[in-house]
């Protein structure tokens, strides 16, 4: 359960910053808490949509806004993506040793090569 839990939790995040206007509100929200308007003005698109990209983040666990007075204010959760950045690590892991693997085995062959003529 707790496998299927964090495989659907890393769907979630993957999802959220498979879009670039996502992707930049994040990279926005790593220098600090800005207000919804702040964060809309660089996209080209209506207010409405533009929420939408800021509840997709806030579903995925990325993101936090609140209300102060009228103003809706959006803070990074940093630690959201820990479950995405071990995944990638086990994935770096995992073919960093196929690699070495491969090259040893090319050595290996070279050599044999080599010791056959």
């Amino acid at each position: 359960m707790l496998v299927s839990h964090m495989a659907n939790n890393l769907d979630h995040i993957f999802s959220a910053l498979s879009d670039p206007t996502r992707r930049a509100i994040v990279a926005r929200l790593g220098r600090g808490e800005a207000p919804v308007k702040t964060l809309a003005a660089p996209h080209d698109m209506a207010l409405p949509s533009f929420l939408k990209h800021i509840d997709m983040l806030e579903r995925a666990g990325l993101v936090h806004s609140r209300k102060e007075g009228r103003v809706r204010v959006c803070t990074l959760h940093p630690e959201a993506l820990a479950a995405a950045e071990t995944w990638l690590d086990q994935q770096r892991n995992l073919w960093a040793g196929r690699m070495d693997r491969l090259g040893r085995l090319a050595e290996q062959i070279a050599k044999d090569e080599r010791n056959a003529k």
